[in-house]
């Protein structure tokens, strides 16, 4: 398949962002309405039994005409969902395959079944877990909370998803989830068939209910056995049932009990803890009736409506913000560039926002120490147990006063100061107050053991640019990225340095701010080498390796091909 292939005449493949046993999921570009889609493409050979080449010509192509005709119909049952969890599903059809012509699904064979859908924007489930697990508890229940709403349409169909994981849903950058893939659902009606055979298990061992794993039979409430997984993920920071193998993993689901959370994480609320072990539940018939009922035991635990204005959005997304900020206004609007600075997070992205000029208030410290901490200590254990819980704005006001209590006894560079500094400017930092978070970074780097040029210097410096570029100062955070450049390649030489990551994501950023000081020619020059160092060391279908890829799509006219198969 070339990169260039035109389906059904008008969805122009672009990039290859998934693939899986059922099929593949392309980037495309609708030329029609000019606007990105995604597109999924499944060959309906492969999901007969024995896989392609199996069987009797005529009967297979008969086997194969039902699929397709299966197919649209349950793509028109889930284009008939209208849900802001859902994707929208925009088209479907069969394309004839190899080239610019296509087909709207006639039936004939031999060609693709495809289905185009929403891209959705925004962080996949499964990254940010990666990235912050475990999570903050208002977070993971906000997270399955959404999910409920999602399900309860799929299911009031009735459409089983079947295959709820991680890597299926995305948080937008407002903190909406929105469920993605439902090309491999079954549909329950009469009037609607499966798509796939029965007998033939779908979906992910992790997440898989022990009634799908043995039989290959699913209900609403296997999807709810799902969202049980996903919720222990959330929570504790690693799925249920772990195992060397995917027999292993299914073999657990099926005869092992889930360790309760508050073994894992004695801070979980045991009402929440008790959903999980419900939703866990090896027969179906033991776990709550429907996502309905789900979501009134996730209700008490979500975070209560703030009637403060919606500050700006966090670099990672926060689910909880739809229950903090219902029905509010976008943060104030942003001008648009070319390709603007990376914003505050640990990766740089391509299309980056110019930051907001006011920003949040942090939240004051409290007049007086609380009375049952009366010692410096006692407090620091308070701030360590609320850190650990991403209670982040009592985190916010504790630091706050502890900081020149703690200076006033210790003096500006003993450790114990340095640690609540250093948790104060993070939050800072997490909770969107760059303002706030620069001067106590520069004074971390300049109080650090070995000083602004050692490695905890160095990482204090760091966050103090990150700062600089989100408050839109890029003329100074770009300095400051070619200092640390200059100093980390300087350590790596010399041996003090094993690791080349930060000198690659410095170098990133560095061309990304070229970019938008209206240099791209130069930024070319510079993103280019990155490019190619990272595909040699991390392979084509790493995430930098594509977003450096598409970084440099947008500086140069020609397209990139996808990477190699």
């Amino acid at each position: 398949m070339t990169p260039t292939r035109l389906i059904a005449g008008r969805y122009r493949l672009t990039e290859k962002i998934g693939h899986g046993g059922m099929g593949q999921v392309w980037a495309a570009q609708d030329e029609r309405l000019h606007r990105q889609v995604a597109v999924k493409l499944l060959r309906p050979e492969h999901l007969l039994p024995g896989g392609p080449g199996a069987g009797a010509a005529g009967e297979r192509k008969r086997h194969s005409d039902e699929l397709s005709r299966r197919f649209l119909r349950e793509c028109r049952v889930t284009a008939a969902l209208d849900h802001p969890g859902l994707v929208t599903v925009f088209d479907a059809g069969e394309d004839a395959g190899g080239g610019d012509g296509g087909g709207d699904g006639g039936g004939e064979g031999g060609g693709e079944l495809y289905l185009v859908m929403q891209r959705v924007p925004g962080v996949s489930l499964a990254d940010l877990i990666a990235e912050d697990a475990p999570f903050p508890i208002e977070r993971a229940v906000a997270v399955a909370a959404q999910l409920c709403g999602a399900l309860a349409a799929v299911h009031a169909i009735p459409v089983v998803h079947r295959d709820l994981k991680p890597s299926n849903v995305m948080v937008r950058e407002d903190g909406r989830t929105v469920l993605l893939d439902l090309g491999i659902a079954t549909a329950l009606d009469t009037e609607t068939t499966r798509l796939t055979l029965t007998g033939v298990p779908v979906g992910s061992p992790s997440y898989m209910a022990p009634e799908q794993a043995l039989a290959a039979t699913t209900d609403p409430r296997s999807d709810l056995y799902a969202l049980g997984c996903l919720l222990h993920e959330m929570l504790a920071g690693e799925a249920p049932f772990r195992a060397p193998t995917a027999l292993g993993v299914l073999r657990r689901h099926v005869d092992e009990p889930p360790v309760p959370l508050r073994e894992l994480r004695p801070e979980v609320p045991p009402p929440l803890e008790r959903l999980v072990l419900d939703l866990l539940a090896k027969q179906p018939a033991d776990r709550p009736a429907d996502a309905q009922t789900v979501y009134g035991r996730l209700l008490p635990l979500l975070p209560p409506a703030d009637g403060a204005p919606q500050p700006r959005y966090t670099p990672l997304p926060d689910p909880a913000r739809p229950y903090r900020f219902p029905h509010q206004p976008q943060p104030a609007a942003v001008a648009a560039v070319p390709v603007a600075a990376p914003p505050v997070r640990s990766e740089p992205r391509p299309f980056l926002r110019t930051p907001v000029p006011a920003a949040p208030a942090v939240p004051p410290a409290p007049a007086t120490p609380p009375p049952s901490l009366p010692d410096l200590g006692a407090q620091c254990a308070r701030l360590s147990d609320l850190v650990d819980a991403g209670r982040h704005a009592e985190v916010l006001g504790l630091a706050a006063h502890l900081l020149p209590r703690a200076e006033a006894e210790l003096g500006d560079a003993a450790p114990l100061v340095r640690t609540i500094r250093t948790i104060y400017a993070r939050t800072l930092l997490h909770e969107g107050h760059p303002q706030q978070a620069l001067p106590e970074y520069r004074r971390l780097a300049a109080t650090a053991d070995g000083g602004p040029h050692g490695p905890q210097g160095l990482d204090h410096r760091y966050r103090a640019a990150l700062c600089l570029d989100h408050l839109g100062h890029g003329a100074d955070a770009l300095a400051e990225y070619q200092a640390l450049l200059t100093a980390h390649t300087a350590r790596l030489e010399s041996g003090l340095d094993t690791d080349p990551e930060r000198t690659y994501d410095l170098r990133e950023r560095i061309g990304l701010h070229l970019a938008a000081a209206g240099d791209p020619q130069t930024a070319w020059q510079w993103l280019l080498p990155v490019l190619l160092e990272r595909e040699r060391r991390d392979g084509p279908h790493h995430p930098t390796v594509r977003r450096l890829r598409q970084s440099l799509s947008t500086l140069h006219p020609t397209p990139w091909p996808p990477p190699p198969r």
